[in-house]
């Protein structure tokens, strides 16, 4: 069993903001993939499915965002997982909107959610970090991240959680390098 994370915050008011942009890659997932109806669990809501040959649990954490660790950890030892096993798909100012990359350990770059798991659960999980690009000025993150996607941002934003949900079966083969690649590939034909 593979826990995949997404990172957000649980409430209809959150539901476009960038910062849960890691909620939007799971839902995409789950729907692609035929995910079973998600349940209260862990903290949050659970859906269980199969990815090729791979048994996944999608978690949302319904903790907050500075919170998210402790439903990751719940999962976690319910599974009788490690840290290897946990996937945690978040939005990343670093990278230009709508690139997708992933990488295993890390900083948390300020990330509350990644500090929050990382404190509940270890370091080197891997992480799907999903670009929302930097607004140009720190004083301007906040506004930012917790800002929703505007108009023209939309089909962008569906053609990239498509393409996580198309390639998904890459990450669950543990090919990393590929299901980047094929993103990028789906996104360039766009």
């Amino acid at each position: 069993m593979q826990i995949w994370v997404g990172l957000g915050n649980p409430g209809a008011r959150y539901a476009l903001h960038r910062h849960n942009v890691g909620f939007m890659a799971i839902d995409a997932i789950a729907e692609v993939h035929g995910f079973d109806p998600p349940r209260q669990r862990f903290q949050g809501w659970a859906q269980e499915g199969r990815i090729g040959g791979s048994r996944i649990l999608l978690l949302k954490p319904a903790t907050f965002m500075n919170e998210s660790g402790r439903a990751v950890g719940e999962a976690m030892r319910f599974y009788k997982r490690e840290v290897g096993d946990v996937t945690v798909f978040h939005d990343e100012l670093d990278l230009a909107p709508f690139k997708v990359k992933v990488k295993t350990g890390g900083g948390t770059a300020g990330h509350n959610g990644l500090r929050s798991t990382e404190a509940h659960i270890g370091n080197p999980f891997r992480r799907v970090r999903i670009g929302i690009g930097h607004p140009g000025h720190k004083d301007r993150v906040t506004g930012h991240v917790l800002g929703n996607y505007d108009k023209r941002e939309m089909d962008p934003l569906v053609d990239m959680l498509g393409a996580i949900a198309a390639e998904a079966p890459r990450l669950a083969d543990g090919d990393d390098a590929r299901f980047m690649n094929d993103v990028a590939l789906r996104l360039q034909d766009d």
